[in-house]
């Protein structure tokens, strides 16, 4: 056997070991927030201001981009349903596509490339600096103020932010069919609802959950252990934005089969 091939050989080896090393990791670092999260003492305050930063600060964007997939969907559907003769299904088929998919997954992509990179970089611009280190010498806790605040305000600020993502879109959507059919806000809506059930509010509020752990976690995991300076911070930023919206994909479709096993 070659040099070359015996080296090759080791890359891959030393890339699976620190596969698998990573995966422990995160392993122990979910377990700690869990451990951390449920002892006291509780950072109320950080927590509410983390979910202030969270969903108040991206009202804004969640708004303009949950209206403008209800018009845009809407339009694109119109023509389809024509063609067979069946507008009058057009809020249903919105209703259950923002509801089931769109307004959990825009919500969720949205905050990983807005939330989560943020805390990527700012835990990880106060690991290089020696921030984290100091908060420990002076009998703070940094995991406590730092990650389970900021996971904790995450994971609940995503399911209130797809409620009205949801409602958002439903606004474009009615917009649009209300300016092409003169369809009345009430008619709109009976028929939007018509084909919901329980089991898909709680299905989409579920996956919300989940997306805001995701998004916290790998956001939180990777700025917590940036390392190499100012190109470490960039680089925590980047990968919790691309692990998050990976991982919120794989969700999704499990998600998916898994509630349409139960139905």
């Amino acid at each position: 056997m070659s040099k070359v091939e015996v080296g090759k050989k080791y890359v891959i080896s030393k890339k699976i070991d620190a596969f698998f090393i990573d995966l422990y990791n995160v392993y122990t670092f979910i377990l700690r927030f869990f451990r951390e999260a449920f002892s006291a003492p509780f950072e109320f305050k950080e927590i509410i201001n983390q979910c202030y930063l969270v969903g108040y600060k991206s009202l804004a964007l969640i708004s303009l981009t949950g209206f403008i997939t209800g018009i845009v969907f809407t339009k694109q559907s119109r023509p389809s349903l024509a063609n067979f003769g069946a507008t009058s299904w057009l809020p249903s088929l919105i209703s259950i596509a923002i509801v089931k998919a769109l307004a959990p997954l825009v919500t969720s992509l949205i905050a990983a490339g807005k939330v989560g990179s943020n805390m990527g970089a700012e835990l990880g611009s106060m690991k290089v600096t020696e921030q984290i280190d100091a908060m420990e010498v002076s009998a703070t806790n940094p995991f406590k103020y730092l990650v389970v605040t900021r996971i904790t305000a995450v994971t609940i600020m995503i399911p209130i932010l797809v409620l009205y993502t949801g409602f958002v879109g439903m606004m474009g959507s009615y917009l649009n069919i209300h300016k092409t059919e003169l369809t009345s806000f009430v008619a709109f809506f009976k028929s939007a609802f018509a084909n919901i059930t329980f089991l898909d509010i709680y299905a989409s509020i579920f996956k919300a959950i989940c997306y805001g752990f995701t998004i916290g976690v790998a956001g939180c995991y990777q700025g917590y252990h940036a390392e190499n300076g100012t190109q470490g911070v960039g680089k925590a930023a980047n990968t919790a934005v691309v692990i998050s919206m990976f991982l919120i994909f794989v969700e999704e479709m499990v998600i998916v089969q898994f509630v349409n096993a139960i139905r």
